[in-house]
């Protein structure tokens, strides 16, 4: 028996060190040397202060800032036992709301968003969750629909805050992959800057 088990504990054990432990250390360490702000988190300072991340989307409500996607993450319910309620970008419960496009409440969610989001077409963006809950970026569809609103609670000129969502439009990864986005940290911290 002890034939048997000796070898399997020391495959085990071998394979939890190396691929637990060794391999793990190894590629945070070659991230550190080779992307060090990517590996620590893409931090975003302003005077020496860290104010987020280019990852991890925020709750910016106030009129005076683009708006982020909606985030579908909660947060446990200290009044019901077992339940959760609504807690925008909970980054501790990263995931989707995981209803069903067939499902009621998902429906009455997006018919809420819709309508407060007011005439007009509504970009898909600003009417559903991302799959995280946790997404940084918004179309450039939904940041031009929300410019007249931010120009006119910062005082500004319409197309002052046009031209900042058009500098700050990030275009598809390699030229072919994905979406235009726009980084609702980046454009806020832009505004703050002029404002």
């Amino acid at each position: 028996m002890h034939r048997i088990l000796r070898p399997a504990l020391a495959t085990v054990g071998l394979f939890t060190l190396t691929l637990g432990l060794i391999l793990p250390l190894g590629f945070t360490g070659l991230a550190g040397v080779l992307l060090p702000r990517q590996a620590g988190g893409s931090l975003v300072s302003v005077a020496g202060r860290v104010v987020g991340s280019t990852l991890i989307g925020q709750d910016f409500t106030a009129d005076r800032y683009f708006h982020p996607r909606p985030s579908a993450t909660t947060e446990p319910d200290p009044g019901t036992p077992g339940a959760t309620r609504p807690r925008p970008y909970n980054g501790a419960a990263s995931g989707a709301s995981n209803l069903a496009p067939s499902s009621a409440d998902l429906l009455t969610a997006v018919r809420g968003r819709i309508a407060e989001a007011g005439p007009g077409p509504v970009p898909a963006d600003a009417a559903t969750a991302s799959a995280s809950g946790l997404d940084p970026h918004i179309s450039p569809a939904n940041a031009l629909r929300q410019a007249a609103r931010v120009a006119a609670a910062r005082g500004l000129r319409l197309d002052q805050v046009m031209s900042l969502v058009q500098a700050h439009t990030n275009g598809r990864e390699l030229g072919i992959l994905g979406e235009p986005t726009v980084n609702v940290l980046r454009l806020n911290l832009a505004l703050d800057s002029i404002l």
